[in-house]
C-alpha cells in the first residue's frame, strides 16, 4: 500500500513539474516575450558594437603616435602639418596632355 502511495506521489510531483516546465516554455514563446528577447539582443549587440568601435578607435591613436614617433613627427606641433608637393611637375596647360592614342601609336 506504501509502495502505490509513493508511487503515486512521486508521479503527481512529476506531473506537476512537467507542466510547470512546459507553461514556462509557452509563456516564453508568445509574441510579446520574442519581441522583447529581440529588442534585448539588439540593445546588447549595439553596446558590443559600441565597445568594438571605441576600442578600434583608442588602437588607430595609439598607431597614429607610433607612426608618429617613428617619423620623427611631433605632436601638437601647431596643428596639422600640409603634405609635400607632387614629386613630378604638373603641366600647367591641359591642351598638352598626351592623350591615349599618341602613347599607343609611340609603341
Amino acid at each position: 500500500m506504501f509502495r502505490r502511495a509513493f508511487w503515486f506521489t512521486a508521479g503527481a510531483a512529476a506531473g506537476v513539474w512537467a507542466t510547470a516546465k512546459v507553461q514556462r516554455r509557452l509563456r516564453r514563446l508568445t509574441p510579446e516575450n520574442l519581441a522583447v528577447q529581440a529588442a534585448d539582443k539588439a540593445v546588447e549587440t549595439g553596446h558590443r558594437l559600441k565597445e568594438f568601435a571605441l576600442d578600434v578607435k583608442a588602437e588607430m591613436a595609439r598607431r597614429e603616435l607610433e607612426l608618429n614617433d617613428a617619423l620623427g613627427i611631433a605632436a601638437g606641433a601647431g596643428g596639422p602639418r600640409e603634405l609635400p608637393g607632387p614629386s613630378r611637375p604638373v603641366p600647367q596647360d591641359r591642351n598638352n596632355l598626351p592623350t591615349s592614342n599618341d602613347r599607343n601609336e609611340d609603341h
